[in-house]
C-alpha cells in the first residue's frame, strides 16, 4: 500500500518555542555545532491503489485545508513514500 508522506512546518517569521527549547538543550549538552532547531509535523497516509496525480492534488488540498493552520504554519511537502506516481 503507497503512503503519501506530508510535512508541515511553522512558517520561518515566527517565533518556534519547542524548537527553541530543543536547542538550548542540545547547546547545554555540548552540542555546540547545532545554530537552530525548528519542530513540525509529519502525517502519513496509506492510500488503497495507485497514487495518480488527482490523489496527489485531493491529499495536497488537504494539507492546506486539515493538516495544517495556514495562519502559522506552511505545507512544506507532499511525497509518496511506497509507491511510484502514475500519470
Amino acid at each position: 500500500m503507497p503512503t503519501i508522506v506530508v510535512e508541515v512546518m511553522p512558517k520561518a517569521e515566527l517565533l518556534d518555542p519547542q524548537g527553541k527549547a530543543v536547542a538550548g538543550a542540545l547547546s547545554r549538552l555540548g552540542k555546540t555545532r547545532f545554530t537552530g532547531v525548528r519542530i513540525g509535523k509529519r502525517f502519513e497516509v496509506t492510500v488503497d491503489g495507485e497514487v495518480d496525480a488527482a490523489l496527489l492534488a485531493e491529499v495536497r488540498e488537504l494539507a492546506v485545508d486539515m493538516f495544517s493552520n495556514s495562519v502559522i504554519e506552511d505545507v512544506v511537502s507532499v511525497d509518496v513514500l511506497d509507491a511510484a506516481v502514475t500519470a
